[in-house]
């Protein structure tokens, strides 16, 4: 059945480094408002926030203090109407980031829950004895360290956090915390936004047993994700999830479920039964490190091996119901400085082969910020100018490992959630236009080079080229077959990643040449070129190094 929002082409805003309005450094609410216009010139529809309520941002605001309320260095509330109205009336709905697996430690229901162990509040995050002096498991939290935090001024007494210390998770087992998370829910719909994505949400659900697992690190500790996501009984959570908030209002949910094993995505996306409108699928995503997301486990990969991955993606997916398409996002390295490795070969032909390997997919397409006229990863030249909470937390286990600090500033220079971070680069002139103030994060130096100014100035740029992406899937006469067409993965040589979409008897094939080296592919059927990275490409399809093409077949 067709959804409203499978139409969509969405666009990811990390509020921090979007635009700073008030001139203190930091972006904000306002800034997003004044960039409307830019938005709208893209082609974009729907605007992903990022959070902006209320935090002490000890990880950047994924850890919440109050969800009514917002964070005074974005703005007000006020400001958020208003950005809401605003968007509206210029057809761009808004979409707000979902952090319910964990608070922040300083929300007033985990400081009542530490006041008083005989508070209802208690039972709102999950509180445990030690075992034999010592932690209630041997679990290592994702950020490095045990997910067990003493509780201060009592005796053996612990609170569980799979990510920070300082974000409590909470205890989804209490129908009283999951009704409190339902009202808020609610409240945000009724306000107007569109939906949410939905933060972290497969670790809702932890082994009840809390057994201690297999040592795997030189900590003496174990990763927690194989007793703390994607626990069995999750989907009896999802279903309420679902009932008392997503089917009350028309609205969209994306769902952020990190490995995610195929057999297990039906309570997630199935479209009877599923929570969510559609996820990201991370299989193809962190497929070049460790299954517990270790950045100084290294995978080596090919071209063929990810085209691999991503039709494997699209067959599972698509045989269940429907997938967020993304390249990058405010948790994930530059895509570009990912799946290009070699740095002479980082250009316009291979950003725009990249986009176009993706744009295409069936699914719902996110674009990052930035990405959009090609942003890259910044090098930092030491641990110190990384801001990144799980850059500085995988530094230190990759040391505990026995890799040398050079080793291990190389691994997160690779994977830090910094590189998506870094502020937007408007133009060429002081602090790239993000400010007039240094920004609370430092640029990347290249902003002379790559920035939205310059982009859009050029007849043959990354963002001209994200303009006619986003026409030819919205608004053409090939709309409905790259929006619900069938997804088919074609397979030609290992350097070619090509698929077709097929609706109604059309079809669209895209074809793009992952490799430095000129490559042919011959279609059978009268072809007509929809879209190139390459002005000079004819139906002899003979595609430069990192060429690509959108063709009709008839």
């Amino acid at each position: 059945m067709k959804q409203w929002w499978q139409k969509e082409v969405v666009y990811q805003i990390y509020p921090k480094s979007f635009y700073d309005s008030n001139h203190d450094g930091i972006g904000d609410v306002k800034g997003i408002i004044q960039k409307l216009d830019y938005l709208k010139e893209l082609g974009v529809t729907m605007l992903w926030i990022c959070p902006i309520y209320a935090s002490p941002m000890d990880d950047n605001g994924y850890d919440i203090s109050d969800y009514y309320a917002i964070h005074p260095q974005f703005g007000t509330m006020e400001d958020v109407d208003e950005l809401i109205q605003k968007a509206k009336a210029m057809g761009i709905k808004i979409i707000m980031d979902l952090v319910v697996n964990h608070t922040s430690d300083e929300h007033q229901w985990f400081q009542e829950a530490l006041k008083n162990p005989d508070s209802p509040y208690r039972d709102f995050y999950i509180f445990k004895e030690g075992k034999d002096g010592h932690a209630p498991t041997n679990w290592r939290s994702i950020f490095g360290g045990s997910v067990w935090e003493r509780v201060p001024n009592e005796d053996n007494m612990y609170y569980f956090h799979a990510f920070q210390k300082k974000q409590p998770d909470l205890n989804w087992e209490n129908p009283k915390m999951r009704q409190a998370i339902y009202d808020m829910i609610n409240w945000w719909l009724d306000k107007g936004i569109a939906g949410f994505r939905v933060d972290a949400i497969n670790f809702i659900k932890k082994n009840q047993a809390y057994p201690d697992g297999k040592v795997d690190g030189a900590d003496g500790l174990c990763s927690c994700i194989d007793y703390s996501r994607n626990q069995e009984g999750i989907e009896v959570f999802f279903q309420e999830l679902r009932k008392n908030t997503f089917d009350q209002h028309e609205c969209m949910s994306v769902a952020e479920a990190c490995g995610v094993p195929y057999r297990q995505l039906a309570p997630f996306i199935d479209e009877k039964d599923g929570c969510f409108s559609m996820m990201f699928d991370f299989n193809y995503c962190d497929f070049d490190i460790g299954e517990h997301e270790e950045w100084f486990i290294r995978k080596a990969w090919t071209p063929k091996e990810y085209r691999d991955m991503l039709f494997l993606s699209q067959q599972e997916v698509n045989a269940l119901g429907w997938v967020a398409s993304f390249l990058e996002n405010h948790d994930q390295p530059r895509s570009v400085n990912k799946l290009i490795p070699v740095d002479e070969e980082r250009n316009y032909f291979s950003k725009t082969m990249l986009a176009a390997m993706y744009f295409f997919l069936r699914g719902v397409p996110f674009i990052y910020q930035g990405q959009e006229i090609g942003m890259e990863n910044a090098c930092r030249h030491s641990i110190e100018e990384f801001d990144d909470c799980s850059s500085i937390n995988q530094y230190h286990r990759a040391l505990e490992e026995g890799f040398t600090e050079k080793e291990a500033l190389h691994f997160v220079n690779m994977r830090s959630r910094d590189n998506a971070r870094t502020p937007m680069q408007w133009n060429d002139t002081t602090y790239a236009g993000f400010s007039d103030t240094a920004p609370w994060l430092a640029l990347n130096d290249n902003y002379h080079m790559i920035n939205v100014e310059k982009d859009r100035q050029d007849v043959h740029s990354i963002f001209k080229f994200y303009q006619a992406m986003i026409r030819l899937r919205q608004n053409s006469e090939y709309s409905d077959i790259l929006t619900y067409g069938d997804f088919k993965g074609m397979k030609y040589q290992d350097e070619i990643l090509a698929y077709q979409r097929s609706y109604e008897g059309h079809v669209v094939e895209v074809i793009c040449n992952y490799s430095n080296t000129s490559q042919s592919v011959k279609l059978n059927g009268d072809i007509q070129v929809l879209l190139s990275n390459d002005d000079k490409i004819d139906e002899g399809l003979h595609l430069r190094p990192y060429g690509c093409v959108v063709v009709s077949i008839k």
